[in-house]
């Protein structure tokens, strides 16, 4: 019997996943997608084409309580699970308990490793070389609940960022993943592994602290930091010169020391900003200098002798 399901995310991919389900037979009975902003939102667009039950609501607590009419809104819709397909919102135990099939929710790693809301940017920061998907049943804790599906195998490759992981191999990986745990809830032969507190990492949200780059690590630390930070919020350093902040894309790292202070900029080579590492240096393809927006390395106002601090 297919599912009625309450579908919770954004973005092309809550859209494609909602695709899948409903090409699946599922009946979706409410899509929750973000508030209205600056640019339209692909899974909100797909359930006003589709004629579906769209609800936009910016939170669901009030002062750290479940607003009541959201819930009744919920129970309303009759659905026996919810798919909470990338979801940034918290949402109260009554919801993600509320239906009889409870959620099912993605995550772009391999948990119990990389709990937290920037999962995708700390695998590039900390070296972690292999990633995949996680689909689970929440619970209290932070991305802490029963496993359902989990694909692994994604090779994290010395150039990728925290977006390239993402949109070329956790993404369409995750839309199987998660296909896959409403065909198994639907047929009876899901299986809820709790999962194992012992290999457990959590990382909060990558902030400005983060991001700074600390000029006295070496190479490789610094080439994850800026590609870990790519495209948010940004790696950055201060230019020296002038007191700007300076953000940095498109990371790549050399191994030849330059022979030259950490931070010194070293010119542009083919199109990329090079700068002095500890035992190597790193060049970036794009830059973004104090309020402006990103520019390629060869069009920055950065001059060779410059240095970042």
């Amino acid at each position: 019997m297919a599912q009625k399901i309450a579908f919770f995310g954004q973005a092309p991919f809550g859209r494609d996943v909602l695709v899948r389900l409903l090409d699946a037979g599922h009946s979706v009975v409410g899509i929750y997608a973000p508030p209205e902003g600056a640019r339209p939102d692909p899974l909100a667009e797909e359930a006003e084409k589709r004629g579906l039950p769209l609800f936009r609501h910016k939170r669901f607590r009030r002062k750290g309580v479940a607003i009541p009419e959201l819930l009744e809104e919920h129970r309303a819709l009759g659905a026996t699970l919810n798919v909470l397909a990338f979801v940034t919102v918290i949402l109260p135990p009554e919801v993600v308990d509320g239906a009889p099939h409870g959620s099912l929710c993605f995550h772009p790693s391999l948990l119990p490793r990389f709990r937290g809301g920037s999962a995708l940017a700390w695998q590039i920061i900390e070296g972690e070389r292999e990633s995949g998907v996680t689909v689970f049943r929440p619970d209290e804790g932070v991305d802490t609940g029963p496993i359902v599906v989990q694909r692994g195998g994604v090779r994290v490759g010395d150039t990728d960022t925290a977006a390239s992981l993402y949109f070329d191999h956790l993404y369409p990986l995750g839309v199987e993943a998660l296909v896959d745990a409403v065909s198994a809830v639907d047929d009876g032969t899901a299986t809820f592994t709790p999962q194992d507190e012992s290999k457990a990492t959590f990382q909060g949200l990558v902030g400005e602290d983060d991001a700074q780059i600390d000029w006295a690590r070496d190479v490789g630390e610094i080439d994850r930091r800026i590609r870990g930070c790519d495209p948010n919020p940004g790696a950055h350093a201060v230019l020296e010169r002038t007191g700007e902040v300076v953000r940095l894309y498109g990371g790549s790292a050399a191994g030849d020391p330059p022979g030259a202070e950490p931070g010194a900029v070293l010119g542009v080579d083919d199109g990329r900003l090079r700068i002095a590492t500890r035992g190597g240096s790193v060049s970036v393809a794009k830059l973004r200098v104090g309020d402006g927006g990103k520019v390629a390395a060869g069009e920055a106002p950065l001059e060779t002798g410059d240095r970042l601090v």
